[in-house]
C-alpha cells in the first residue's frame, strides 16, 4: 500500500495540499481504526506513517510488537525530522 492510495482512500485526493483541514478528525478516526485491524506488517507501517505525519500516530510501544518495526519507525522519524531541517 502506497502513500498515494492512502490519502486517495481516506481523504479522496492522492495531492495532500487538497485535504481539507476539516476532513483530517474523521480520516484519522478512520486510519485508527485500520491500524488496529491490519495484520499485515507493511500496511501497518504506511498507516501508522501516515498517522505519524497527521501527529496521530500510537506510540512506538504500543504500535509495533516487533522491535525490528520499532526501529524502521524510528528511522522513518528522524527522516521526518531531517526533511524538515532542510
Amino acid at each position: 500500500m502506497d502513500m498515494e492510495h492512502l490519502l486517495q482512500r481516506y481523504f479522496g485526493t492522492t495531492e495532500l495540499g487538497e485535504v481539507q483541514v476539516d476532513a483530517i478528525p474523521t480520516a484519522t478516526d478512520r486510519m485508527l481504526v485500520d491500524f488496529g485491524l491490519e495484520k499485515d506488517r507493511g500496511k501497518r507501517f504506511g498507516l501508522w506513517s501516515l498517522l505519524y505525519m497527521l501527529d496521530a500516530a500510537p506510540d512506538l510501544d504500543v504500535a509495533f510488537d516487533d522491535e525490528s518495526d520499532r526501529e524502521a519507525a524510528r528511522s522513518f522519524m528522524d527522516l521526518v525530522a531531517s526533511a524538515g531541517q532542510s
